[in-house]
């Protein structure tokens, strides 16, 4: 399969399975709605070293939000409920409450709650009130703009992790205009987000590692100063490999933002240096769900 000129190879991206929840971030504009959001995803690129993997989803306007105030969706991911739940409360009492004018709201519903203003109310250092509107409990916590309100839980979710696609061009920069192609399109896409900066990893990993220590290390079949001492997967004419990560709520979020993005990287074609795009797996022993890259482009 080509499309453009650029060579899809016939392989798969393999992803995982975790948690995740929708967080809603307002405040007085979107200026501070965006800080906070920013804020409290950093350091969020991998579960690798992050404990868990989170970004911006997209904005919510006044009208969508519970308060009527311009807003941020953020998604969070992680392995397990406990590191979630650990990660929420953590970024939100150190990013969130402590931004200017924001609230802070569940994104989502179902029956799996992770603790928020529950634990973070204790800030009020006994000032903190409750109030119960529609069957759910809000905080308010006093702080010295006013007051810091704030959903006692969020829910969370089954979700993937993981998927993928590697750019292979003759040149960086034509593997930057590509991904940076790929990323303005998926952006479009809700439910998922792209947690590593600008949505691209060059430091793609396998499992394991010669020194017992680390669990990952890099993908050396894809890097190009290693050709003449590895088993190289590079074509002879590709100088730089980068791999986009997407997380989504779904298998089907996931899917439908690959192939948006995958589009959008071979639109230049060889234009920008362009010549594949593959997927990274590991034989299907990392995770159950497997994105064929040919299936998804149909």
């Amino acid at each position: 399969m080509r499309i453009n000129g650029v060579e899809i190879e016939d392989t798969f991206a393999e992803a995982f399975s975790m948690t995740a929840t929708r967080l809603i971030i307002t405040a007085a504009d979107r200026f501070w709605a965006r800080r906070a959001a920013e804020s409290m995803t950093g350091f969020a690129t991998s579960v690798i070293g992050c404990g868990c993997e989170a970004g911006i989803e997209r904005e919510v306007q006044p009208a969508d939000t519970p308060d009527g105030r311009p807003g941020i969706a953020v998604l969070l991911f992680s392995m397990s409920g406990k590191e979630l739940e650990k990660q929420v409360v953590r970024r939100v009492g150190q990013c969130v409450l402590t931004c200017p004018s924001t609230s802070v709201f569940s994104g989502m519903e179902s029956p799996k709650r992770v603790a928020l203003g529950s634990h973070l109310r204790y800030f009020g250092d006994g000032f903190q009130i409750s109030k119960v509107v529609q069957g759910k409990r809000y905080w308010r916590v006093p702080v010295m703009d006013g007051e810091f309100v704030c959903e006692e839980s969020t829910s969370r979710c089954p979700a993937v992790g993981g998927g993928n696609f590697l750019v292979l061009s003759q040149s960086l920069a034509g593997a930057l205009a590509a991904c940076e192609s790929a990323l303005q399109a998926m952006l479009q896409i809700d439910n998922v987000i792209m947690p590593f900066p600008g949505g691209v990893a060059r430091s793609g990993s396998k499992v394991g590692s010669k020194y017992k220590t680390l669990t990952a290390s890099t993908n050396d079949a894809f890097c190009p100063t290693l050709r003449p001492v590895t088993q190289s997967l590079l074509p002879p004419d590709v100088g730089a490999a980068l791999e986009v990560v997407i997380d989504g709520l779904t298998e089907q979020d996931v899917a439908r933002a690959m192939r948006v993005g995958i589009l959008a990287a071979c639109e230049s074609g060889d234009r920008h240096g362009l010549r594949a795009i593959t997927g990274g797996n590991y034989g299907g022993k990392l995770g159950p769900y497997h994105f064929h890259l040919r299936e998804i482009l149909g």
